[in-house]
């Protein structure tokens, strides 16, 4: 059986300059991977009060554990954050991951995805893609990426498709958590 192995997740900006670094991630061995994700070989990621640097050089400790998918070829991404009041989804519209060794890298184009632990869900962050894409001067192919990117996932979230199922995203928590967890943060 595989082992928890430590990563790092950096996201950039589309000019190429780091946004955040989320240094303390473990990375789900592919035996335990649900079978619909590891047919689909998403990578998954689970944090507890890991170290985050933004690009200013500030730094913050993640409050809220966070199980992470990222799916190859998908302009998005899915932090399933596990709240007291239960798991709130924050999905970013972003370059689809590359896993290179130990380090984990994307490029954020700014609008997420919100659903709710009722279930509502909300688009936000359009003006800081709107004025980013005038700023970094987004090509065609980056525009319709994004939008093609944002109805995936909204479609993928009404449907409830993997990675929006709770007890999956329990599951990877409580068996990582049994494993290595309580030696983390």
């Amino acid at each position: 059986m595989d082992i928890y192995r430590h990563c790092v997740i950096k996201s950039f900006k589309h000019d190429g300059h780091i946004h955040r670094t989320w240094q303390r991630n473990y990375l789900v061995p592919t035996d335990r991977l649900a079978p619909a994700h590891r047919d689909h070989n998403i990578i998954v990621l689970i944090n507890r009060q890991t170290p985050i640097l933004e690009s200013d050089g500030k730094q913050w400790i993640s409050r809220v554990p966070a199980v992470s998918f990222f799916i190859p070829g998908e302009w998005y991404n899915v932090v399933a954050l596990l709240e007291d009041s239960g798991i709130r989804y924050y999905c970013n519209i972003a370059s689809p991951p590359y896993l290179q060794g130990d380090v984990l890298t994307y490029i954020d184009y700014d609008l997420d995805v919100i659903r709710t632990t009722d279930g509502n869900r909300y688009v936000v962050d359009q003006d800081e893609y709107q004025m980013h894409k005038l700023a970094y001067h987004y090509p065609q192919m980056v525009e319709d990426k994004v939008q093609q990117g944002l109805s995936a996932l909204l479609k993928r979230m009404d449907e409830g498709a993997v990675p929006f199922q709770d007890e999956i995203v329990q599951r990877y928590y409580a068996e990582w958590h049994n494993t290595c967890g309580e030696s983390e943060g």
